[in-house]
C-alpha cells in the first residue's frame, strides 16, 4: 500500500537548533492519524513542512504522491488545512470567504457555486451565508474553516488543534464532522490536539513526539498492550509541599487483574488504587510531562 503521507529521515533546523530530528512516519490512505507531543515537540513544524509552508533541512517528504519540495503546487491541490488560529476573513461574508477560496483554486463558476452550497450545508452554515464572518461564534468560524478546506475536494486533511478553545458541545459536533468525512468520503487525516479524549475517540493510529523525535506509534490497543493495560496509582508521601503532595506514582501491569493482584498483596494500601491505563498515562510515562 502506497502511503498517503510519507516522511523519511526528516530533519528541520532553526537557528542551529534541530526542532525535528530524524522523523520517519507513514500515514495510510483513509486513516485518521493523531500526532501528540508536549509543547515544543515539533508537531507544528512537522505540519508546516507537510503543507509546504516550511522546507525540511534534510530528508524526504511525499504527500498524496507528490514531493513537497519539488512539487509544492501539486501537493497544495491535494490537501486541505485547518489551523488552530482562526484564518477566515472577518470582514467578508461566509459566502465570500468560500467564493474567494474557490477562485484561488480555479474551480469553475458553476461547480464552485454548487460546491459552496454543499459544504456549507454539510457543516451547518447554510443559514449564515450572508453574515460576516466576524459575527460568527468560535465554533461556527471553525466549521467555516473546515468547509473552506474541503471546497477543492482534497484527498488529505490536516487538522492542527481544530477544537482548541471550543465548548464541549461544539467540540463534539466537530468530532462528528471529522468522522463523517473519514467514513463517507474516505478522507485521510492528520490531527494534532491537546485533548487526549479527542485522540482516543477519533484516531486509528497515534504517534507521540518528544524533542523532535517520534518516540512511539501504534493503535491505542497496541500502546496499551505494550506499556500495560492495568495501573496502580500510589500517592506520594506527604512532604508539606502542596504541589508535591498531589503527585502520584504510576506502576504499569500487563493486565488490570495483575494490577489488582499487586494491590491485594500490599500490607498498607493507604493512598493506593487501581484502574485501567489510558492514553494520557502512557503519554506521561513516555515523555515525563503532561500534555498542556
Amino acid at each position: 500500500m502506497v502511503a498517503a503521507v510519507s516522511l523519511q529521515n526528516v530533519h528541520k533546523v532553526y537557528n542551529n537548533t534541530c526542532v525535528v530530528n530524524d522523523l520517519s512516519l507513514a500515514i495510510h490512505p483513509g486513516e485518521i492519524f493523531g500526532l501528540l507531543g508536549p509543547n515544543g515537540a515539533g508537531k507544528s513544524t512537522t505540519i508546516r513542512m507537510l503543507t509546504t509552508l516550511a522546507q525540511q533541512t534534510q530528508g524526504h517528504i511525499v504527500v498524496a504522491g507528490y514531493d513537497v519540495t519539488q512539487q509544492p503546487a501539486q501537493v497544495r491541490s491535494k490537501i486541505g488545512v485547518v489551523l488552530q488560529q482562526v484564518s477566515v476573513d472577518a470582514d467578508l461574508t461566509v459566502w465570500e470567504n468560500m467564493e474567494f477560496h474557490g477562485r484561488m483554486h480555479h474551480i469553475p463558476a458553476a461547480q464552485r457555486q454548487a460546491d459552496i452550497r454543499q459544504w456549507l450545508g454539510y457543516v451547518g452554515l447554510s443559514d449564515r451565508t450572508q453574515d460576516k464572518a466576524k459575527t460568527l461564534s468560535g465554533g461556527m468560524k471553525r466549521r467555516l474553516q473546515i468547509a473552506r478546506a474541503l471546497l477543492h475536494r482534497p484527498s488529505i486533511l490536516f487538522l492542527d488543534e481544530p477544537t482548541v478553545g471550543l465548548d464541549p458541545q461544539t467540540r463534539r459536533r466537530l468530532w462528528e464532522i471529522i468522522l463523517e468525512l473519514n467514513r463517507e468520503q474516505g478522507m485521510t487525516m492528520l490531527l494534532t490536539t491537546h485533548y487526549m479524549e479527542e485522540v482516543e475517540y477519533l484516531c486509528d493510529r497515534i504517534g507521540i513526539m518528544d524533542q523532535g523525535r517520534l518516540i512511539e506509534s501504534g493503535t491505542l490497543s497496541e500502546l496499551r498492550q505494550k506499556h500495560g493495560e492495568g495501573l496502580v496509582m500510589k500517592q506520594q508521601s506527604a512532604t508539606g509541599d502542596a504541589a508535591a503532595d498531589n503527585r502520584w506514582e504510576y506502576l504499569f501491569f500487563p493486565t488490570l487483574a495483575e494490577a489488582n493482584q499487586y494491590l491485594d498483596q500490599q500490607p498498607d494500601k493507604t493512598g493506593m488504587m487501581t484502574r485501567p491505563a489510558n492514553l494520557e498515562d502512557i503519554f506521561v510515562e513516555l515523555t515525563g510531562r503532561n500534555l498542556d
